[in-house]
Order: structure tokens, then sequence, then C-alpha cells
């Protein structure tokens, strides 16, 4: 079956637009999404990009992104409200969607409800009290669990491996796009297209 790989993080805002959308882009080509959380903190330390690329932006240029994540929230027909934490520490909810997919659970359910808690509801995902609303309190526990850890570190090298600079990211075969508005080449390159490299 197709597929296409969703690198993504809860911390970034145009993720959560990607995740509200990736399945429906999918779905219409008869592909399945394999969800891929990412440590984006830990991919920008090792290519050199600052931690939170939307401090290093000028006064408009910051001005303009935070226009356009409005623009794509109505475009996509989504809520999306700025929370009043951030940037947030995202380890604890990046392990639990990991330890979730670990014992059978949806990883992508799971993944929208967490992003929807910071990006709609400015809910606290790095809070263990919230995050017990997504996961089982045997979950939770397991946020320390080596294997859990090691999935989060292998998900992360996979990306820079893949050559991803930020998220969302989405892989089809060797073709790699960045950006929830690059969703119109990520379907036409399931439908067939190879994009030019």
């Amino acid at each position: 079956m197709k597929e296409v790989v969703f690198y993504y993080d809860f911390s970034s805002p145009y993720a959560y637009l990607g995740a509200t959308q990736i399945e429906r882009v999918a779905a219409a080509e008869g592909a399945r999404v394999v969800w891929r959380p990412i440590l984006v903190g830990a991919l920008f330390n090792q290519i050199g990009t600052p931690n939170v690329p939307l401090d290093q932006f000028p006064g408009a240029k910051r001005a303009y992104m935070l226009r356009d994540l409005m623009h794509w929230a109505s475009h996509w027909g989504v809520e999306l409200r700025w929370p009043s934490r951030f940037p947030m520490r995202t380890v604890a909810p990046l392990r639990l969607a990991l330890a979730v997919e670990a014992a059978g659970g949806d990883i992508a359910e799971v993944s929208r409800r967490i992003f929807a808690a910071y990006w709609v509801e400015d809910r606290d995902i790095a809070d263990p009290h919230v995050l017990r609303d997504f996961g089982a309190v045997t979950e939770l526990e397991g946020l320390e669990a080596p294997a859990i850890k090691a999935a989060l570190r292998k998900n992360t090298d996979e990306a820079i491996a893949a050559g991803v600079c930020g998220v969302p990211s989405f892989r089809v075969r060797e073709h790699l796009f960045w950006g929830q508005d690059r969703l119109p080449l990520v379907a036409r390159t399931l439908a067939g297209w190879d994009p030019p490299t």
C-alpha cells in the first residue's frame, strides 16, 4: 500500500495544521499515514537552526507568520488559538504518543487530541495531569522506559538522515516535503508524480 511518513512535533502550529489534513489527503490517494513523532529541538540542534525560529524573526515577519497561520486555519476550516505557553516542552507528550502506539493504541488519534489540546484548548501538554487525559496511567508511568526514549531518538535520527529541516515534513518514497502548505505536492506524489530532484 502507498504510504506517507508524517514527521511532527506538538510544538509546531504548522504541524498541528498538517495533522488536521494529512489523513484526508492520504485517503484520497489510497495511501496510509505513518505517524512519526520527533523531537524537533534535537533536530534543530543537529542542523544548526535556532530552537525557536520565531524568536529570531524580525517583527514584520513574525506578524506575517501569525496572520499566515490564521489564514491557513480558516482555509482548512479548523480552529487555532495561539497558546498562552509558548514554546512548549514536548518530550513527555511525544513519548506518550509512542507509548500509546507501543501498547497497541492509535497514535494518530492520540496525536490529534494532543495537538488540539495545545493549539485549540490552550492546555499545558507538558503537565502529567493533563497527559492523563490521553493515555492510561500505565502508559504515563512508561514514559521513562528505555524503549520509549529510544523510539523517540530513533525517529529523530531517521528524520535527520532523511533531510528533514523542520515540521511538519512528509516523505513519499524518496521525496521529502516540508510544510503543511506542501500537501498538494504530497497528494500529487502519492498519485504517481515524480518531482524533479
